[in-house]
């Protein structure tokens, strides 16, 4: 392809407009299941006569897909008049413009903790018959991650088909792929045209790489001996090494569009999966969650009670920038491990700067070349044609982060003569290395040294310069994990009293399965082609955690989805493996809670939270109540008409959802926040007393109703109540104040922590 799909992971989501305002676009349209005429002999049927009473038009209506698992309803191409006259039709609950959406390991395994016959490995049997529905670009099913090596049969409850074609036989699935389908007819109703398969598959099959990537993270086997080049060489396994993958195909060439992934969740949600794990952002904010496809799915999903796993968005560093943020969304963010690939920027003068590459091939000269910046040469990027070959031929260029894909930069030095490069951060990155494979010798540095580099050239009479690659180094420095600056972050701009994200994981330099079809750098003028990949971004966290959810699944079949994501968030820790308080790679300072959530997750000490914070489908109605949302806003995730009464039971403030963690806006007219909590005991121990620690912010005074929580057989669950009263000091700053602490809750063995992040806002509350 011509564009980098690399730059799209930049991306969490391009519109994607019809030509004319009067043109046809694809719209959800959510129907209440209760009114379909006894006349009608299935809801398609009514769907259908519904459609065909809409007024004519020169664009020919079409019905795309009909939904009714995770949603009730039906997609359709339509005008926008034929839409609002379907507004006003008995029935219809709502109807919705599509969005089109943009996606957003060798090591990870033994960072996190994770080991042979101990832990959450030996006591989730690797998550053996546990299946991950994974909703993306499809998947290349004959690399090595995929074997299905000494797994047992496909499980009972398994009821999807592996879908064929002509490069997808059904040879393609066994007992590790158990199924595969393509959801295209949303994609290609706005291409106006079928599918050009010359460019991507209408199969399963991933022509894309991110695909195959996210699901051998989530769910690959045992591969020995897996590498980049030589590169994170050891072995290669998923998360849940013997869970089971579904994909399916919803993402192509221009993106990810909802009527597509309604139709995938809808599907997974009838096949059995019991996790669906979908790293795909919304367009710029997150929308209401009433109109967020992707939250309304996910809603119905976990009504069936399957885990939804999402990426928060590769946005950051930007504030109020997370996506995927319903509360029934696992939201994770990404982080560092503790390997890098050190390439050295050797300036003339003798200084050297840390660099990371993945770049193989033919060396450098063992002399130093003269150094260029590309903004001197035409362009500052390194767009592709973007810089002058007579001032870039023979020499290494300097070339800025951003504008264009990372690995289009070394290509267009490349293009334009160029021996190597050397890609320097902006303040946007900061100091967030990651590492490419790129097409000629080449090097990313930090913020600091790229300004200094360019401070080199500007006075130097005769720059010169060279790159040093230094393989693959595993160890404590730096410090690891840190937050990457690309990893988008809080606060949660729709319900602030809801802290997201929720968790991070491994997200950056992330090895793992990649498609035969496209190049490591997803270049036109790329011939390599390799079985394993690194990339980085949310895309890469969000499967690491689908794939821990499908072991603690397996460990608890009976525990719900909120329980589990409350074992990952509890337990998760806040201190890298130097022991300083983990890093933001965006700004080199300690991150907090709206950044990092509640912290980096630990496999095996979810294993045993000792206690959870659980909520159901009743409690999720009454948080959407207490943010306003009224009985036809609620119908949508529902699936029909509510009765007026529905709201008696709202919570008196969302943040009295039993939520894991605490997040707290004190406005100028209000000083004092309650939120009520009730929590679990799952430890072995029935009669166990857990006594609270709290940490507070600054400025801020707790109360915690009850210091101590006794468990015994008859009392399983207990409640307790905190109070946070500000003294003021937070709202004589001229923006927001934000000051973060933390509620502990031990039995002596078991740590149960929840952040507290807490912001003085200006102006007044509003009452709902």
């Amino acid at each position: 392809m011509a564009i980098s799909f690399f730059f799209f992971l930049s991306l969490l989501c391009i519109p994607f407009s019809s030509s004319s305002s009067d043109g046809p676009e694809n719209f959800i349209i959510h129907v209440s299941k209760s009114h379909k005429p006894p006349l009608f002999s299935s809801h398609h049927h009514w769907y259908s006569s519904i459609l065909a009473s809409l007024p004519p038009s020169p664009h020919p209506i079409k019905l795309l897909y009909t939904y009714e698992r995770v949603i009730n309803g039906f997609s359709a191409r339509l005008t926008a008049a034929q839409a609002d006259k379907l507004r006003g039709l008995p029935g219809i609950l709502s109807v919705i413009p599509e969005q089109v959406r943009q996606i957003h390991t060798t090591r990870t395994p033994h960072f996190l903790g994770l080991s042979d016959g101990v832990g959450l490995w030996q006591n989730s049997y690797y998550g053996d018959g546990v299946i991950i529905g994974v909703l993306d670009t499809g998947i290349w099913p004959e690399r090595p991650s995929f074997t299905d090596s000494g797994l047992s049969p496909v499980p009972d409850t398994w009821k999807g088909i592996c879908e064929t074609g002509p490069d997808f036989p059904a040879s393609a699935c066994n007992r590790k792929v158990i199924g595969a389908r393509a959801f295209y007819k949303g994609y290609q109703s706005h291409l106006g045209h079928s599918i050009d398969e010359t460019k991507e598959s209408k199969s399963p099959r991933d022509t894309e790489g991110h695909g195959t990537h996210t699901a051998s993270t989530a769910a690959g086997s045992v591969v020995s001996n897996a590498s980049l080049f030589g590169f994170a060489r050891g072995e290669a396994r998923g998360m849940a090494s013997k869970a089971r993958i579904a994909a399916y195909k919803i993402c192509w060439s221009f993106g990810c569009f909802d009527s597509d992934i309604l139709a995938a969740m809808d599907q997974a949600t009838a096949d059995g999966v019991d996790v669906i794990s979908l790293s795909v952002g919304a367009t710029g904010y997150a929308p209401q969650y009433d109109h967020d496809s992707i939250a309304i799915g996910a809603f119905g999903a976990a009504a069936h009670g399957i885990v939804v796993s999402c990426s928060a968005g590769n946005s950051g560093p930007g504030t109020y920038t997370a996506v995927n943020i319903a509360p029934w969304i696992i939201t994770v963010g990404a982080s560092t491990i503790d390997r890098e690939f050190p390439a050295d920027a050797v300036l003339g003068d003798g200084r050297i700067f840390g660099g990371v590459s993945l770049y193989y091939g033919p060396p450098l000269p063992d002399f130093k070349l003269r150094l260029v910046y590309a903004g001197d040469a035409g362009n500052r990027y390194c767009y592709m044609g973007g810089i002058s070959p007579s001032k870039v031929q023979g020499k290494i260029v300097l070339c800025d982060r951003g504008g264009n894909a990372r690995v289009e930069k070394g290509a267009a030095v490349k293009l334009a003569g160029g021996l190597g490069m050397i890609q320097a951060n902006t303040a946007e990155s900061g100091e967030e290395l990651i590492a490419d494979a790129h097409l000629v010798p080449a090097t990313m540095v930090g913020e600091i040294a790229g300004n200094k580099i360019r401070e080199y050239v500007k006075k130097s009479p005769f720059p010169t310069a060279t790159i040093l690659f230094r393989g693959t180094v595993i160890g404590p420095s730096p410090p690891a994990p840190k937050v990457a600056a690309f990893s988008s972050r809080g606060p949660n701009h729709l319900t602030p009293e809801i802290l997201k994200p929720d968790v991070i994981a491994p997200g950056v330099n992330i090895l793992a399965g990649w498609t035969g079809f496209a190049a490591p750098t997803d270049l036109d003028i790329d011939p390599r082609r390799v079985d394993f990949n690194i990339i980085s971004g949310t895309s890469m966290s969000c499967p690491h955690v689908s794939g821990l959810a499908a072991l603690l699944k397996k460990a608890y079949p009976n525990w719900s989805p909120a329980a589990i994501k409350s074992a990952l968030m509890t337990t998760a820790y806040t201190l890298d493996n130097s022991g300083s308080t983990i890093k933001d790679l965006a700004t080199g300072e300690e991150s907090s809670p709206f950044v990092h959530g509640a912290g980096h997750v630990d496999p095996n000490r979810a294993l045993n939270p000792g206690l959870v914070y659980d909520i159901d489908n009743d409690d999720y109605i009454a948080f959407l109540c207490s943010i306003g949302y009224d009985s036809n806003r609620i119908a949508v995730f529902v699936r029909g008409p509510t009765g007026s009464d529905i709201c008696e039971g709202k919570l008196a403030s969302p943040g009295d959802l039993n939520y894991p963690s605490f997040s707290v806006v004190f406005y100028s007219n209000d000083h004092v926040v309650k939120y009520k909590r009730t929590v679990k005991n799952v430890g072995t121990s029935v009669d166990v007393v857990y006594t609270a620690k709290v940490n507070a912010p600054a400025g801020v005074e707790i109360n915690v109703s009850q210091s101590k929580l006794e468990f015994s057989g008859e009392n399983k669950t207990l409640s307790y109540e905190i109070t946070f009263a500000s003294d003021g000091s937070g709202l004589h700053a001229v923006d927001s104040f934000q000051a973060f602490g933390s509620i502990e809750w031990s039995d002596g063995v078991h740590l149960v922590r929840s952040p507290i992040a807490v912001r003085w806002a200006q102006g007044l509350k509003d009452s709902i």
